[in-house]
């Protein structure tokens, strides 16, 4: 778990050199030994601090942990885990998340009822609830990224492409971070010197990005694949092979993600948060100015306009006949404005006219649109909202007054 901390930390470790003595099982279990009792003790008092219900002194010993745990120091200097504030301010919010968490669990009572050590109380925070906390926090934060990172750490232990090349590859290192141990491809000699990480970037930029696979997978569906496991097998080899050189696991899953389009979507509220001197941030406020307001009332007056000055047209092109105009109102309306949109032959029907009179009359109307000087789209749209009013209307009062 530990392992995803640092995805981002792209700062080469120095190649770490160890003895090639062979140890005896007895000085191993020596060793171990006193490991454990220099864990002993530098484990805070706990068993005391939460018998006395110390929470000052509880508080510390959290504060002392967070401080120290590697995955919090390199979150922090990769930048995964606060957008702004100093390195104490980092620490002390995550302190006070350890400590509600462990709160709301129940697990200071549980640490007294199970009567554990301090030592156990401290291997438990650290490397438990604590780990979990820090990853929980990564994988919300950066999803695709620890997904990536975790099936990279998978294939490099797990496929005959690749071995352990540093030091400790035949050795039982249980306490090694993963991050730390150097691979590469299984042909290589085992003493094959390593490149800088300056290097190693600018060699990898030959290998083009891969394109994304866009296929929805997990539990629920909603994250895509991104690639898929034999075409990322072959993207790690492709790197190693551009690189030329054993790479040690954070370098490794940098490289091979700076060849994928990752895509990293953490939503963040839209507040400026608890700090008053901060600039706040405001939402464009989608409602209409003033002058919006008083260019959409003079288009609106002119778009009534428009329509009283097309009627009159209509009017003037049936003489003023007042059962004609009618006529051309009901082919407007059915022809060209109604939502049911009929064809010409129900309007007809409708109308109790011939087709061809239909026929005449729409010639007539698009004689009187085509002379109408309107000057954009947008008045043309105000235009027929005003219009399909107008005669929706006058159609109503037709149609109540038949009644």
């Amino acid at each position: 778990m530990a392992a995803t901390s640092a995805d981002q930390d792209h700062h080469l470790n120095d190649p770490m050199t160890r003895s090639t003595e062979e140890t005896s099982p007895t000085s191993q279990g020596h060793a171990r030994a006193q490991a454990h009792e220099r864990h002993e003790r530098r484990a805070g008092a706990w068993v005391e601090t939460l018998r006395r219900s110390d929470v000052s002194r509880l508080w510390t010993e959290l504060q002392r942990l967070v401080v120290n745990h590697p995955l919090v120091r390199a979150s922090y200097s990769a930048g995964l885990l606060v957008e702004e504030g100093d390195r104490g301010s980092a620490y002390l919010d995550l302190t006070q998340e350890l400590f509600v968490t462990l709160l709301s669990k129940s697990r200071f009572q549980h640490y007294l009822d199970s009567e554990m050590t301090d030592s156990e109380i401290e291997c438990e925070i650290s490397q438990i609830e604590l780990t979990n906390l820090l990853t929980a926090e990564l994988r919300k934060r950066h999803p695709e990224s620890y997904r990536l990172a975790r099936r990279i750490s998978t294939i490099i232990q797990s496929s005959a492409n690749f071995r352990r090349v540093d030091a400790g590859a035949g050795e039982d290192e249980p306490h090694r971070r993963l991050v730390d141990r150097v691979y590469g491809l299984r042909e290589w000699r085992a003493d094959k010197s390593r490149r800088a990480q300056a290097e190693l970037e600018e060699r990898v930029q030959m290998i083009p990005v891969r394109q994304r696979d866009t296929r929805m997978v997990g539990c629920t569906g909603d994250a895509q694949i991104i690639i898929s496991n034999s075409d990322l097998e072959d993207l790690i080899v492709s790197v190693l092979e551009a690189c030329d050189s054993p790479v040690d696991v954070r370098s490794l899953r940098s490289l091979v993600m700076s060849r994928l389009p990752v895509m990293d979507i953490y939503l963040v509220p839209i507040g400026g948060g608890d700090d008053e001197d901060g600039k706040a941030f405001e939402p464009v406020d989608g409602r209409e100015n003033p002058e919006q307001s008083l260019l959409r009332r003079e288009s609106e007056d002119g778009a009534a306009n428009y329509v009283d000055e097309f009627l009159r047209g209509l009017h003037a092109a049936v003489r003023g006949k007042s059962k004609q105009y009618d006529r051309m109102l009901g082919v407007l309306w059915y022809c060209y404005l109604s939502p049911a949109h009929i064809t010409q032959l129900e309007a007809a029907a409708r109308l109790n006219v011939s087709d061809s009179l239909v026929s005449d009359y729409r010639r007539r109307i698009e004689q009187q649109l085509r002379a109408l000087s309107l000057s954009g789209i947008e008045e043309a749209r105000r235009f027929e909202t005003a219009l399909r009013e107008r005669v929706n209307l006058f159609i109503s009062e037709e149609v109540n007054a038949g009644v």
